[in-house]
């Protein structure tokens, strides 16, 4: 039967999502099937006009052989991305063709309206039969949100702190520690020369996985993680203990963007996204501070931001998003949809689409992190996941 499938891309872009949406794409050609990408994640549908045909041309294209042939070899998304929520659209988002229609359902007093509805209307007017949805655990939310309407979707997992619950491993998380560890490698060449103490902050909201193995990996003094809130000058005595027993008198340290310090709170700013995220970042500059104060040592501080999620995937990121792509398209031959491509023990696999909004991930503390030292703890790698995760 001939079908026609969407795809689409939300939230942060991460090298790796270009291969899943080739092989999402080269395999529903090779089926036979029509394939629509869907440009800007869930704004693509939300912003969908009926009555304005160039809303059309601009968020929706059929995907051809030679859109897709190149583009496994550059990081990003070519749909381009959002962090749209149609669920939860806040009055200021709402597009101006809906906000005096009968379509959504008013959610809060302040005017925030679930356009899931409308959403559904478009994929069916669309006649997209069945949609592959890749993102973070935002944005699959809302995938689930789709399944549980009865629509047949089904999600790819993606996100540089490797965080989405349900799998063991992410779309980008690989090349985010490869060039986390890569970045740091070179660093101590400045950190060295000058012999400060350099705090590194990376990705991770909930889950510190992103600094706890980038740390173990790049072999630094010390990791601060979301998931364990540090007593500042317990760590700044570690560092300066560090820095004097390294030959070179320097010492590094790495933080997760969204570790706290013991009785604080987490550091955002800016306005909450839809949803419910503010922008993290600033604790590595406030730990940076904060030591050079207690230590009276200079230090260097660097944040490894958008430039970790820029570029080409690396080899392990291909891998993986080919065969999440693969998976997803079989599903959808099968008519198995309502799953979670995924990777657990090891061994590639499928899961329950509700995963996703089960729980939330962390980083294993118990089996791999020394809490009252600061520092990443494998004892033994046998028995032990890949990923550590």
């Amino acid at each position: 039967m001939t079908k026609t499938i969407g795809v689409l891309t939300g939230g942060g872009d991460v090298p790796g999502l270009n291969p899943a949406i080739k092989a999402v794409a080269m395999g529903a050609m090779e089926a036979g099937y029509k394939v629509y990408g869907i440009r800007r994640g869930w704004m693509g549908l939300l912003h969908y006009d009926f009555d304005e045909p160039s809303t059309h041309d601009y968020y929706i294209k059929e995907l051809e052989y030679t859109d897709i042939r190149k583009i496994e070899r550059t990081g990003g998304t070519f749909l381009h991305t959002s962090r749209t929520n149609p669920q939860k659209v806040r009055a200021k988002d709402i597009p101006d063709f809906l906000e005096n229609s009968t379509y959504g359902k008013k959610i809060s007093d302040d005017g925030t309206m679930d356009y899931t509805d409308y959403t559904l209307k478009v994929l069916s007017e669309l006649g997209i039969d069945a949609l592959v949805a890749i993102g973070g655990d935002d944005t699959l939310s809302f995938a689930a949100r789709l399944h549980k309407e009865g629509y047949p979707v089904v999600a790819i997992p993606k996100t540089m702190d490797n965080d989405v619950y349900g799998t063991d491993y992410c779309i980008g998380f690989s090349t985010a520690v490869t060039r986390s560890v890569n970045l740091i490698t070179d660093m101590r060449t400045s950190i060295g020369s000058h012999e400060r103490i350099g705090v590194i902050e990376l990705f991770g909201r909930n889950s510190g996985e992103t600094s706890l193995i980038t740390a173990l990996l790049a072999h630094v003094d010390r990791a601060i993680i979301s998931e364990v809130p540090f007593e500042i000058e317990k760590l700044a005595d570690f560092l300066l203990e560090d820095k004097r027993r390294n030959p070179s008198n320097y010492a590094i340290m790495t933080v997760s963007e969204g570790a706290t310090y013991k009785g604080g709170t987490i550091v955002e700013s800016g306005e909450a996204d839809a949803f419910g995220h503010r922008k993290l970042g600033g604790i590595g500059q406030m730990i940076s501070e904060d030591i050079k104060r207690i230590t009276k040592t200079n230090t260097m501080f660097q944040q490894l931001a958008y430039v970790i999620r820029s570029g080409p995937p690396d080899s392990l990121d291909r891998m993986v998003g080919m065969a999440y792509g693969s998976i997803a398209i079989n599903l959808i031959k099968a008519n198995d949809t309502g799953k979670l491509a995924a990777l657990q023990h090891g061994k590639y696999t499928a899961v329950p689409l509700e995963s996703v909004i089960s729980g939330k991930k962390y980083a294993d503390v118990d089996s791999y992190y020394d809490k009252e030292n600061y520092l990443p703890k494998v004892k033994s790698f046998l028995n032990h996941p890949m990923f550590l995760s």
